[in-house]
């Protein structure tokens, strides 16, 4: 029995240091894991995505805003004063107005004016006459005054100065014969006019739209994308008054178009100051 006990005892050495027991095959072992790269960043698989607002909001261009009905439209204010525009859509009667014009389109000296720009000279896409004592530059040539004044002239002068309250001394007819004359942007601001002048605009003949776009601001470098915008359609007989800072703050035109346009007639009265005398 001894010798059993011993023998049994050097196989045990024999035999090593006893094995763990063995995990059920329910639980394997996973090996550790480790995180992703892509690019040197790891990646954290359980990372949402956030949305954050733009730092920026985009910019729109605005719509113009349409002026057609009889009142008094302050448009702008600024360091400069506030710009404003009186309509009268009815100003001459329909049918007085008819006559008016083709009176005006036969009896006025009309004549094609030769302006200079950055690529020569043109002719200007309208005719034209200017009523008064001093002459009148714009777009880098003169034009000389006719001083002797038709009757009609004088007598929508005087009606106008009388519901207005201004008094005028000068006149700018202008004669669009057809859609594709016009006038581009520009601002009725030529020093011999002084400052914040008075404009009183009539109109005989086809609708024309008159746009208006404000001047930007001096941050904007002269970029008028964003600016407003104004359209104020010009009908028979319609008087059109742009008062304070309209000239100084705000540009405007008579855009070509294209489709078919009657001529129209547009008187623009105003005050001229000789050299000097503003």
């Amino acid at each position: 029995m001894d010798e059993k006990r011993r023998r049994a005892r050097v196989q045990g050495a024999w035999a090593g240091p006893a094995k763990p027991a063995s995990r059920p095959a329910s639980q394997p072992v996973l090996p550790t894991a480790k995180p992703q790269r892509w690019g040197g960043d790891p990646v954290i698989p359980d990372k949402r995505f956030v949305y954050k607002e733009p730092g920026e909001v985009n910019r729109r261009v605005p719509e113009p805003r349409v002026i057609e009905k009889d009142g008094t439209y302050e448009i702008s204010t600024s360091p400069t004063g506030v710009s404003r525009l009186r309509l009268f859509p009815v100003f001459i009667d329909p049918k007085e107005a008819d006559w008016m014009f083709e009176q005006l389109q036969r009896e006025i000296p009309w004549r094609q004016k030769t302006n200079v720009g950055p690529d020569g000279s043109y002719q200007e896409p309208r005719l034209t006459c200017w009523y008064g004592e001093v002459p009148y530059t714009y777009a880098r040539s003169t034009m000389q005054p006719n001083p002797h004044w038709h009757p009609l002239l004088t007598m929508l002068k005087d009606r106008i100065e009388e519901i207005s309250g201004f008094t005028f001394n000068s006149l700018l007819c202008n004669l669009y014969r057809h859609d594709k004359d016009s006038i581009d942007w520009h601002s009725d601001d030529e020093p011999n006019l002084g400052k914040n002048p008075i404009i009183a605009s009539l109109s005989f003949g086809e609708t024309r739209v008159f746009q208006m776009r404000k001047k930007p601001p001096a941050g904007e470098h002269g970029d008028y994308t964003y600016v407003e915008h104004l359209h104020v359609p010009l009908d028979h007989g319609t008087l059109l008054l742009m008062e304070g800072a309209t000239q100084e703050d705000w540009q405007h035109r008579v855009p070509k178009e294209y489709h078919d346009r009657r001529p129209r007639i547009n008187l623009t009265f105003r005050t001229m100051f000789p050299e000097g005398k503003k």
